[in-house]
């Protein structure tokens, strides 16, 4: 699969082209605003195209796109992929609103395209164990559930992310989506309601929240705890599921890094899980092939991106208002298939 990329980001340059030609794939093109920083990305990653516009892009000769520019231009990116026949695997948050992300959805099904939700931590192996290990019974009924992934966000990384509310910066659009979806995923359960309280420890600017503490309600009853963050530099992260008949203990997992461990405790004591780590966006790259041939779905599809989506705007508007806030789960809007189709063209 001939792949463009949308966007010339530290992810793509540091996780995705490395991912997409281990998956078979080839690069063949790149876009930046920027058309200095689109040359230089193309010349250092062996990329034979480089550009500024998205038509070029589009008619490069690609079969997909991988979208990791800023989040508010990915609504109408997708669109304009969709309306050019080409797959699309976009970045979470798949947009700032509801609306946009259903739409984006609607577009790529009405053009028959494949879309996918670049969620790398379903992926990973150990959430993988987790969740195997919660279908085989070995805690019997979960109760409860624990993230944490409050990190320390890097100089190179900062930049958008805390300075421009326009482009939906902000750590939970940028890691409380994550938790969302993996939460989703592990428990195999949908999220209906959030309460939270956001922090700004001196990271965040023009009025960006820069941490976070939340509890969500799960339709069959469990609650989770979240705790998310840019600014603590030596915490470990984690993802608990704690069950009638035991705790599942994961530590050092909410990372891009194949690594980490999962302990089961139960009355019979305790053991760790085998876990056999494999690079999370290989394994994205490689499911996302395997749908568009027909052979399976994405790791994350774009209906899980409205849904972490609609987890995290909920979470803003729980920490604003001061009240438990209800998750939209529904992945269909006021655009139709066919609406969505026409509004890319």
């Amino acid at each position: 699969m001939r792949w463009g990329l949308i966007g010339a980001s530290t992810i793509a340059r540091e996780w995705m082209i490395e991912a997409i030609r281990g998956a078979a794939g080839a690069v063949r093109a790149v876009m930046s605003s920027d058309p200095e920083r689109a040359q230089r990305f193309a010349s250092e990653n062996g990329i034979a195209i480089a550009t500024t516009s998205l038509d070029a892009l589009l008619g490069s000769g690609i079969d997909a796109v991988y979208i990791s520019t800023t989040n508010e231009h990915h609504c109408s990116q997708t669109l304009a992929a969709a309306a050019a026949g080409k797959h699309v695997l976009c970045e979470k948050p798949l947009a700032l609103n509801l609306p946009d992300a259903k739409r984006m959805v609607a577009t790529c099904k009405a053009a028959g395209v494949q879309m996918g939700t670049n969620h790398h931590l379903r992926n990973a192996a150990t959430h993988r164990a987790i969740h195997a290990a919660i279908k085989a019974g070995h805690i019997g009924k979960p109760l409860f559930a624990r993230v944490f992934h409050a990190v320390y966000l890097p100089p190179h990384l900062q930049g958008w992310r805390i300075e421009r509310p326009e482009a939906g910066g902000g750590v939970v659009l940028d890691i409380t989506v994550h938790d969302a979806d993996t939460l989703r995923f592990v428990l195999d359960e949908n999220p209906v309601a959030v309460t939270a309280m956001t922090s700004r420890g001196g990271m965040g600017q023009a009025g960006l929240e820069d941490g976070v503490m939340g509890v969500v309600r799960f339709e069959n009853g469990l609650i989770a705890q979240f705790h998310d963050a840019f600014t603590t530099r030596y915490a470990v992260t984690g993802f608990e599921v704690h069950g009638e008949e035991g705790s599942l203990i994961g530590t050092d997992c909410m990372t891009q890094v194949p690594k980490g461990e999962v302990l089961l405790r139960t009355r019979d004591g305790e053991r760790q899980l085998s876990i056999a780590h494999e690079n999370l966006y290989l394994r994205a790259v490689r499911l996302f092939g395997d749908a568009v041939a027909a052979r399976g779905a994405p790791s994350a599809t774009g209906e899980d991106g409205i849904k972490s989506l609609s987890a995290a705007l909920s979470t803003r508007e729980a920490a604003r208002t001061g009240r438990e806030a209800p998750i939209d789960l529904t992945t269909r809007g006021a655009y139709g298939t066919n609406e969505g189709l026409a509004h890319a063209r």
